[in-house]
């Protein structure tokens, strides 16, 4: 093992030995590594103004950490809240970490212990950002297999998101967005990539690197803040600088920006809606269509809209990669239009079928399409043909006993053949498909297969099981949701016929 990985190593275990203390007040992984954000922020802010060289001070003296070093009991508390509402009133990146961040540390001599031994002991500004940005990423993958928290709905694989980076090949020159980048993943790792020869990079192409080669959109505040953080800790952006991650929803308008390179895992769900509370109490959940000049189609399918979004940030020549559940490959109606369009309008040129089992929510059966932006043709279509990689057939998957790794994408890579796509030969589990062929099927349907299952047939190699287990469950719970959104479409029929 290297010293950084050690030194990492340290970390995570010294970090999350202090999250089981705070889980017996109720404080979840998620809540721990949000204040654990704050606090490392204050830290570094202090180091940054405390140092022998160049001492640069980016937050005002009334929220300095030495405050919360000088604070006892109840006053410590009230100082760290006093801290927590003044920062988030701060522009750029503070104001985004910052936002509506509230204590959760309700004992004040767990808050003192948090903040003398764990935070103030070490040197952070010190630390290599490998070191502290792979500790705290740690974190936020313990916290997305924490059931209670919800978080696993941000968190993509890593190695599915370095597969398609490294297919994407992103460089210095590209400017990358994610529309829904939860925690910060396909930023990073995009970001690590582009950086692979830094040193014969100019001045201006590394300041680039830093500062403006990525941009994230998120909806929540709380994940927002630990995108920036995650970011920060990485070395991407300015803790004084402006945000590299703007809170907002991505499908309300067109931002008017374009990007060469679009890398997302949107949010499972079918439905964009609004949650009102009536006045009896009761939850109505309003099923929102997103209008826009610039969409082909009005829908409140979330999915489908973040496809249409990407459609329109991307780009001409640029290179888009997105994670989408099954239901975007078959349903009719808008998705067909939508599709009609990506195949005509762009190159959707490869389709990756991902595996049952890899993912924190369940009953998730998902694909990765990778298109380019075209300059427009009328009366011929840029996809002449998409190639299928079926890696889910005959593929058995569990996040802990055998979850997804980096070399069971490699084929998939090799077979991509990036920068050289014309070259791709076909193999069993890697085959293309036509533009007339696809158009010619019912909806233009991506839902496409062609290896035999074999556990249909050879039953003494079934898989494991608590594999089998696992799949059922996916299987049921994908069928139960496709069941849900047809009776809530019956039932939105039929109150508009009573009306």
């Amino acid at each position: 093992m290297t010293t950084t990985a050690t030194d990492s190593r340290r970390l995570v275990d010294k970090l999350w030995s202090y999250c089981d203390v705070l889980r017996d007040d109720g404080v979840g992984v998620i809540e721990y590594t949000e204040q654990l954000t704050y606090l490392l922020f204050l830290k570094m802010a202090h180091e940054r103004a405390t140092r022998k060289l160049r001492p640069q001070r980016i937050l005002p003296e009334e929220y300095s950490w030495q405050r919360l070093l000088d604070a006892q009991g109840d006053q410590l508390e009230f100082e760290y809240t006093r801290i927590l509402n003044g920062l988030a009133r701060q522009p750029g990146v503070i104001g985004t970490i910052f936002r509506k961040a509230q204590n959760r540390i309700q004992d004040p001599a767990k808050l003192k212990r948090l903040i003398g031994d764990l935070i103030d002991k070490e040197n952070w500004s010190g630390t290599g950002t490998d070191i502290k940005g792979d500790a705290y990423e740690e974190l936020l993958s313990k916290g997305a297999s924490d059931k209670g928290s919800g978080a696993g709905q941000y968190f993509t694989p890593r190695a599915l998101i370095q597969a398609i980076v490294d297919v994407i090949q992103p460089t210095v020159d590209d400017t990358v967005v994610d529309p829904a980048c939860g925690t910060g993943g396909f930023l990073l790792v995009a970001s690590e990539y582009a950086a692979q020869g830094a040193e014969s990079m100019t001045p201006v192409q590394r300041d680039k690197l830093r500062d403006g080669f990525v941009t994230g959109f998120e909806l929540v505040d709380g994940t927002a803040r630990l995108a920036a953080m995650n970011l920060l800790l990485h070395g991407m952006g300015t803790a004084d600088g402006d945000s590299l991650i703007e809170v907002r929803d991505s499908l309300i308008a067109d931002p008017g920006q374009r990007w060469t390179v679009v890398l997302s895992n949107p949010p499972f769900g079918k439905k964009s809606s609004l949650t009102m509370i009536g006045a009896d109490g009761r939850e109505v959940r309003e099923d929102r269509e997103i209008e826009r000049q610039d969409f082909v189609a009005t829908t409140s399918n979330k999915q489908l809209n973040f496809v249409q979004h990407i459609m329109t940030i991307l780009d001409t020549n640029g290179r888009a990669a997105v994670v989408l559940p099954d239901n975007v490959l078959f349903e009719g109606g808008a998705g067909e239009v939508i599709r009609r369009k990506l195949l005509t309008d762009f190159e959707l040129h490869t389709m990756l079928r991902l595996p049952t089992g890899i993912f924190y929510a369940q009953g998730v059966k998902a694909n990765v399409l990778f298109f380019d932006k075209k300059v427009a043709r009328p009366g011929q279509p840029w996809t002449e043909r998409m190639w299928v990689y079926d890696l889910r057939t005959n593929k058995h998957f569990t996040l802990k006993q055998n979850p997804l790794r980096r070399a069971d994408l490699e084929d998939f890579v090799t077979a991509y053949k990036p920068g050289r796509r014309g070259e791709r030969v076909e193999e069993e589990r890697w085959k293309p498909f036509t533009y007339d062929e696809i158009t010619a099927r019912d909806k233009a349907n991506l839902d496409i297969t062609w290896l035999r299952d074999e556990s249909l047939e050879d039953l003494d190699n079934l898989p494991s099981p608590d594999v089998l287990a696992r799949e059922i469950v996916e299987d049921l719970t994908a069928a139960l949701e496709e069941f849900e959104a047809v009776a809530t479409a019956l039932e939105e029929q039929l109150a508009r016929s009573v009306e």
